[in-house]
């Protein structure tokens, strides 16, 4: 839970413990009923905050479990492009190499046969 969520939650049960306070204090009870009116009332309050407070525990393991499981995903999907990518990049690396070596070849022919039709002009 966030640090303003968390001090919303703080004001809202202080401002009702007080108004609650206040509004038992004013009211045209005898002392002991008074007091008995104030304690169950922190004690109705405590309870109250004390199921929120719970609440936003579950709420926030949700949100980090999902953050969690979204990330480990991320982790995943990206393994999987890297592998991809240097699957291709390999496959590119091989046609090269076969591009260069049949280039070799004909230039190798193309000088043989050069040098043979050479030679046959020389010899006439």
């Amino acid at each position: 839970m966030s640090e303003k969520s968390n001090d919303l939650l703080k004001g809202l049960l202080i401002g009702g413990f007080i108004g609650v306070v206040l509004g038992i204090l004013y009211a045209p009870k005898s002392g002991k009923e008074t007091r008995d009116d104030i304690v169950r009332t922190t004690e109705d309050l405590l309870s109250k905050g004390k199921e929120e407070y719970e609440k936003a525990v579950v709420r926030s393991k949700a949100v980090y479990e999902e953050a969690v499981k979204h990330l480990r995903g991320l982790d995943t999907s990206a393994k999987e492009k890297i592998e991809e990518i240097q699957s291709e990049a390999s496959e590119a690396v091989h046609k090269g190499a076969d591009v260069i070596a049949d280039s070799k070849n004909r230039l190798k022919k193309a000088i043989d046969a050069g040098m043979e039709a050479y030679r046959e002009e020389n010899i006439k």
